[in-house]
This record gives C-alpha cells, structure tokens and sequence, in this order.
C-alpha cells in the first residue's frame, strides 16, 4: 500500500485513515520512526506499555521469583570498584 502526505513546516504529518486504521491507531497513539541502512523508513505502533509485559515470560507450572531473591547475587554499590 502506497499512500501521500505532505510535510508541515513544524515536521507534521497526516496519517492516511486506512493505515491509521490497518495499523489500530487512535488519536494520542505513539508511533516509531526506523530508518534502516538502505534508506527505508519503517513506522511502528507502539501500542504496549511496560506494564503490559508483566507476566511475559511466565511459563505454566513455574513458581514466580521474588525480586528478592532475582537481585541476592546483584553486587552492592560499595564493592563495584
């Protein structure tokens, strides 16, 4: 899909309604702007927050890991030299 916009002099642009709506964008959505080696420019919801990541990596039958216990092996501020 190919679509045009035009530039505003403050960097602003319109996204098209039917990206905007492929893509599930709604009014103060942010969105990413990649430019890869070869010139292209990839645009990216970024519809998660991180407190949508919680419980990722949970997998059925494991015990959650207090954060207690996840930073006991951490070095304390004193012994990093």
């Amino acid at each position: 899909m190919t679509d045009a916009t035009t530039l505003t002099s403050k960097g602003q642009v319109t996204v098209p309604r039917e990206i905007r709506q492929r893509m599930g964008l709604k009014p103060g959505d942010k969105i990413t702007f990649s430019l890869l080696s070869d010139g292209t420019l990839v645009v990216r919801p970024k519809l998660r927050h991180v407190t949508d990541l919680a419980g990722l990596l949970h997998k059925p039958g494991r015990a959650p890991v207090p954060l207690k216990e996840m930073t006991a092996d951490l070095p304390t501020d004193d012994s990093v030299s």
